[in-house]
């Protein structure tokens, strides 16, 4: 048996085991479909639902270590049960819009502050729909 903080930093599910115990705290960690505090005893054969951003990993403890493990181990203690949609969130674009200007030509001026403005508006609002 071991504390839920501590495993999860010996399989390096977290960096640091503080990470792990705000985690806990936040409630982003459930073990075997409850919510887990820091000091919770977990044992072989527990599952263990992270959600990490917006990804939900699921994981099932085959062994507990004493230490924390090198990288090459952890597959050794921890088996990856997340479905393959979850996973595939980890390769999705970011739905983000960023506009490149080239470096020294400084701020937008207000012709190409209205332009962009005007950009935005034809790629998130239908233009024909009027009614809301």
């Amino acid at each position: 048996m071991a504390r839920a903080d501590k495993f999860l930093w010996c399989v390096r599910v977290f960096k640091t085991r503080s990470d792990a115990t705000e985690a806990c705290k936040n409630g982003r960690i459930r073990i075997n479909g409850s919510d887990a505090k820091p000091s919770k005893e977990i044992n072989r054969g527990d599952s263990i639902e992270i959600r990490k951003s917006n990804i939900h990993f699921s994981f099932k403890i085959l062994d507990i270590p004493i230490n924390r493990l090198p990288a090459r181990l952890v597959p050794d203690y921890l088996l990856n049960t997340t479905p393959q949609e979850e996973l595939d969130k980890l390769h999705a674009p970011k739905e983000t819009l960023t506009f490149y200007r080239e470096h020294g030509t400084g701020r937008p001026t207000k012709k190409e502050r209205r332009d962009i403005d005007s950009l935005l508006d034809d790629l998130f609002f239908d233009s024909g729909d009027d009614e809301f």
